[in-house]
Parts: structure tokens; sequence; C-alpha cells
């Protein structure tokens, strides 16, 4: 029968924030603390915060929220060890 042999090798990786140009886009979403509504996502911080006054509106108690920020992050091939 015939002797087979792997060999493997490690590589170090870097994290870094996506910045190719096909990258996804950063978005923004609001979540009310109380209730777990969330509002549109968008890839605006601003338009995303605009739900929050309605939302307030509809609901006088709901005064605590939460920002979900999503960035898109790589990983960068490094030195081989």
């Amino acid at each position: 029968m015939p002797r087979t042999s792997t060999a493997y090798r490690f590589r170090r990786f870097g994290i870094v924030r996506d910045a190719e140009p096909d990258a996804e886009p950063h978005s923004y979403a609001l979540e009310c603390a109380v209730c777990a509504a969330t509002g549109p996502r968008s890839d605006d911080p601003g338009t995303a915060h605009e739900w929050i006054p309605a939302h307030l509106r509809a609901h006088p108690e709901h005064l605590t929220y939460r920002e979900h920020v999503t960035r898109p992050y790589r990983a960068v091939p490094g030195e081989w060890l």
C-alpha cells in the first residue's frame, strides 16, 4: 500500500474593516429597549434615528433605545508561520 503524507502550514491573519469597492455598506438600525420593536435599517445613521420620535409618540413610556451598527470586516492574509 502506498504511503502518503500531509504537510500543514499555519498563517497569521489580520482583521480589518472591509474597504474594498464591493464591500457591504455600513448599516444602522434602532431598537426600543422596552418592547424590542426595531426601526428600518439604513445606511445613513440620521435616517435610522428618525424612527425614535415616531415610536415615542406611539409609546410615550418607551424612553430607552439601542443602536445596532453593522460594519463589514475581512481577514487579510499575513505571514506564514
